[in-house]
């Protein structure tokens, strides 16, 4: 079963695609700074810190991976993630439940039925 829609943006809606952008390339730079501690640690061991020292290798190695993952992660959870209409697995049961919380939840939101609670 999938998770139900989150509350993120409009109320009872999905995340934007801003939103989206921003969580892949949060979670690719994390990865990529992961990675890139890893590779590089391995590469001054193997090779030695070379001209620019161990910290600067290291930093390059880490900065280069976060980059490169951060930017395709951004993409790729753009692309990966659909709405509920596109969503292969659900059976025609299930769809037309989800979007009928989906409809019930845009016009309670729209009438002002909806409280949004903050983490204040």
């Amino acid at each position: 079963m999938p998770p139900p829609p989150q509350m993120q943006g409009v109320p009872g809606g999905e995340p934007t695609v801003f939103q989206k952008i921003k969580m892949g390339a949060m979670t690719g730079t994390l990865v990529g700074l992961t990675i890139g501690f890893i590779g590089g640690s391995i590469q001054i061991l193997r090779a030695g810190p070379g001209p620019r020292g161990a910290l600067g290798t290291l930093s390059q190695f880490m900065l280069s991976s976060a980059a490169t993952f951060g930017f395709f992660m951004s993409i790729g959870t753009v692309l990966r993630t659909e709405g509920i209409e596109a969503n292969p697995y659900l059976t025609p049961a299930q769809r037309i439940v989800a979007l009928k919380q989906q409809q019930d939840l845009m016009r309670a939101a729209t009438q002002r039925k909806v409280e949004i609670e903050t983490n204040n």
